[in-house]
């Protein structure tokens, strides 16, 4: 009982909160989304929900159907009660909501949920025999379908019945109209008096016109035969009931599974579809006490300037012109502190918000003042304040604090409270007209203060707020603005005295200059966005530029190794005239590299030293002035002219004295027919070392067929040299069998 008055009592509190903060409307919005009613906190741990909620929000589905709650339902079944066929329903569609969620196939945090929904082959058998909208399928039982149809055969009955009475020329004329009216749920007819001499039937009441409302004994009948029917009917609905509420009184803990489960996710889907709706955020308070808020817009507000408050500190006091909307930011920064408790979405920059977590929010906001219980104003605010120090790690805001006293009287006494409050842990919201005890509180590094702008041109309230200074109430040029006279503003000014108007003319200045420099730092502000934009271009442009020079790099790599491919190939043909189709075939597949033409006119002749491509030469014809045949390394070629560039063969300088003298072959084969095995290796020995020195990694060695023994003794020798990496039989054109291909 204790547990049930304090959730009454919590639950009253913050309703009160609610209509304090004018959140009254948007809650109601949200809860409108709910399946069925729930309290606005979810029970449990807050992260770990916010997570599902998150997760959910990036699906799209369709909403769950209402759904009443399941106390009663699981009371009945405690006690093997009877449910009826719309309770039964209630549990069906839980079942077949989430059977629609499991079906999707889900990843992730939802996926993993949706597995843990097994459906017992046991309520299925009851599952079936509903329909979607909730009826029984009475098509399933051959007694209730053959029922319905005698009771649809009575109905037409009565229809054709009193078809055939109002078409009766007897009854003609005691009839008032030609319609079927329905008196007490009964069939009848409207006729005049007399109608007894050809109409038996039961009068059911009077019209107005003294015509008399009449069911024919025919329809009586028909309509009894059906009551008799539905009587059968409904006790075989009864043992339907009867076993269903069996079965599910044994399926308890699956029905407490999915009741359980169904309240957290109508928790998380209310919040994600509301926040859909209305374009909301899902914001959740972080673990500290730290209050920023980011373009935001209280739901009560339309066409409101968003608010950004830095509200890091312990106490924010809010000072400036009347009608500035004072009080709508402290409700602002009170109401995002409740809405971020509860997980309610709301309007503000959530990337650049943080809202932090409090045990309490209490706002002391309306006029306390009781005639009945012969109460002040005072005194009911001191009331108020008495109730806050019970709390701990809350969120205090208060309206109008000096409401009510003396305003000097009142800094002194609330600069105390403030202090003590703050001693508790306690996070407070202040708005004042008085700059005491602003003034009081400012020496504080933990006191932030705030002022509504006033547009001194407009003379009017900007609804904008400016950190770090004391605001002026601007009492009189609000009252200049509302009609009083000058001569009487002037006069109260005279009375407000020189001191104070120099007060005030130098709040005033600081706030000009406050304005000033806000304007600056907007403009400086706006510069830097300007530059990190063109610093973040060139760093995509420089990264675009690497990714394609890795690319060409890449294509570059594949070319040449095609083209070293064609040149290994080339060498393994032996033949010259092979050798240059392959070099040619390589060389085109090259990557063609653009070169500035040479606009000098340079003629060749015979003698000239040149450089064709990355090899240097010797012109040994000419053919005209646009073909040449060079020698390079012993091997001419035709090229033409254009491609030639004038060079010198520079001779290396000797570098040491230390020369190698290696007698090089003329190709990369070795012939070993007609020797001997011992023969055959020394000579297979000195081949492979001069391969090695000229830098090949590929021979040919031929030692025929025969009677085997050269082939043998050469193969042991390549087994054992320890250069040779592997060697195999020959291609069928290079020798097959009688030859092996040595790779060093």
């Amino acid at each position: 009982m204790q547990t049930v008055v304090n959730k009454t009592a919590k639950s009253s509190r913050v309703d009160t909160l609610i209509h304090q903060l004018d959140l009254v409307e948007h809650i109601e919005q949200f809860k409108s989304f709910f399946s069925r009613e729930h309290s606005l906190y979810i029970e449990g741990d807050q992260e770990l929900h916010f997570r599902y909620i998150k997760e959910l929000d990036k699906l799209e589905f369709k909403a769950p159907p209402k759904v009443s709650d399941f106390f009663e339902i699981k009371g009945h079944l405690k006690k093997h009660g009877v449910l009826n066929f719309e309770q039964i329903f209630e549990i069906v569609k839980i079942v077949r909501y989430f059977r629609y969620f499991k079906n999707r196939e889900l990843e992730g945090l939802i996926g993993e949920w949706m597995d843990k929904f097994i459906i017992p082959e046991q309520f299925l058998e009851i599952e079936k025999y509903f329909t979607n909208d909730g009826k029984f399928e009475e098509n399933l039982d051959e007694n209730l379908f053959t029922l319905s149809k005698r009771i649809q055969e009575h109905k037409s009955n009565i229809s054709g019945a009193l078809k055939r009475m109002m078409s009766s020329s007897k009854l003609a004329g005691y009839l008032v109209d030609t319609q079927v009216h329905f008196v007490n749920n009964e069939e009848c007819l409207l006729v005049r008096g007399g109608f007894n001499h050809v109409l038996k039937g039961a009068i059911l009441g009077r019209s107005t016109g003294g015509f008399f409302y009449v069911a024919p004994d025919s329809v009586l009948k028909s309509k009894e035969q059906i009551r008799f029917i539905e009587q059968e009917r409904e006790a075989i609905f009864y043992e339907y009931a009867k076993e269903f509420s069996k079965k599910l009184y044994e399926l308890q803990p699956f029905i407490n599974f999915i009741d359980k489960e169904f309240t957290k996710f109508d928790n998380y889907q209310a919040r994600v579809l509301f926040a859909k709706s209305k374009n909301l955020q899902l914001v959740k308070s972080k673990k500290d006490t730290k209050i920023v808020l980011n373009s935001f817009i209280h739901p009560a507000l339309h066409n409101a300037k968003p608010i950004n408050v830095d509200f890091s500190k312990n106490i924010l006091m809010i000072t400036g012109v009347n009608a500035g909307g004072k009080t709508m930011l402290l409700k602002s920064i009170l109401a995002a502190s409740f809405m971020a408790k509860y997980i309610i979405p709301m309007q503000l920059n959530e990337t650049k918000s943080h809202i932090g977590n409090f045990k309490a929010i209490q706002a002391i906001i309306d006029d306390p003042q009781n005639v009945k219980n012969d109460i002040s104003t005072f005194a009911g605010r001191m009331q108020q304040f008495s109730r806050i120090f019970e709390y701990k790690s809350a969120l205090i805001g208060v309206d109008e604090i000096e409401l009510g006293t003396d305003s000097d009287e009142a800094a002194a006494l609330f600069k105390v409270i403030l202090d003590d409050l703050i001693k508790r842990g306690q996070k407070v919201v202040v708005t004042t007209h008085h700059k005491r005890l602003a003034a009081l509180m400012a020496d504080r590094d933990d006191v932030e203060l705030m002022a509504a702008i006033y547009d001194e041109e407009q003379r009017k309230p900007t609804y904008e707020f400016m950190q770090g200074i004391i605001g002026k109430s601007y009492a009189f040029e609000t009252a200049s603005r509302y009609g009083i006279s000058n001569t009487i503003v002037n006069e109260a000014k005279k009375v407000y005295g020189d001191n104070s108007e120099k007060l005030s003319l130098l709040i005033e200045r600081g706030s000009q200059l406050e304005r000033e420099l806000r304007q600056k730092h907007q403009k400086v502000d706006e510069k830097l966005d300007e530059i990190h934009k063109k610093e973040h271009a060139l760093k995509e442009q420089k990264e675009q530029l690497l990714r394609e020079l890795e690319k060409e790099k890449a294509a570059l790599k594949h070319s040449y190794d095609v083209a070293i491919n064609e040149a290994k190939n080339a060498a393994k043909a032996g033949d010259v005239k092979e050798i240059h189709r392959a070099m040619n075939k390589a060389n085109k597949k090259l990557p063609k590299q653009t070169q500035k033409e040479d606009k000098r006119n340079i003629e060749f002749k015979v003698g000239d030293k040149v450089k064709y491509h990355s090899q240097k030469g010797t012109i040994v014809s000419m053919k005209g002035k646009n073909e040449a045949t060079i020698e390079v390394d012993g091997m001419r070629v035709r090229v033409k002219t254009k491609h030639l560039k004038p060079t010198q063969i520079i001779q290396p300088k000797p570098a040491t004295n230390l020369s190698l003298h290696v007698e090089k072959k003329a190709g990369l084969k070795c012939d070993l027919h007609g020797l001997r095995a011992e023969e055959a290796c020394e000579v297979l020995d000195k081949f492979l070392s001069d391969a090695l020195i000229n830098g090949w990694d590929e021979v040919i060695v031929y030692h025929g067929i025969g009677t085997g023994k050269l082939s043998y003794a050469v193969k042991e020798f390549l087994k054992r040299h320890p250069r040779v990496k592997k060697f195999e039989d020959a291609p069928q054109h290079m020798g097959g069998f009688g030859a092996k291909v040595v790779h060093l």
